[in-house]
């Protein structure tokens, strides 16, 4: 976690959740770790980590099983990758485009850099 930027720690929690269920590190139907140990792993308070897991439960990402703990929903993956492409077409390209526009970059240019980027592998 990082204490110095503007970004909360919840947020920050929620994003690294989000890295475990796209790397597959956590897997659909399983359990995810607990609040209190992942407050322990990212050295936050618990109520923080729940605040996190308060979040994935209400976008149906995570679910609780009474004495069990939360558990990743079967379509987890596809719903992390949608809030995902959300907040990079609302955020990032947004700022891009910005960007574009402020150096006199074209749609093309950017096509042409993509297309070279994608076929160098990068």
């Amino acid at each position: 976690m990082d204490f110095k930027t503007n970004k909360p720690i919840y947020q920050q929690i929620v994003d690294f959740c989000f890295s475990k269920i796209l790397t597959r590190e956590w897997r659909a139907e399983e359990r995810v770790v607990s609040v209190r140990e992942l407050s322990t792993q990212l050295a936050v308070n618990s109520r923080t980590v729940l605040k996190a897991y308060e979040y994935l439960q209400a976008e149906d990402i995570i679910y609780p099983e009474r004495g069990m703990g939360f558990y990743l929903s079967k379509d987890a993956v596809k719903k992390v990758m949608r809030i995902q492409k959300k907040e990079f077409f609302e955020n990032q390209l947004a700022d891009m485009f910005r960007s574009m526009e402020l150096l006199s970059i074209s749609i093309e240019e950017i096509t042409e850099r993509y297309n070279k980027l994608k076929k160098d592998g990068s």
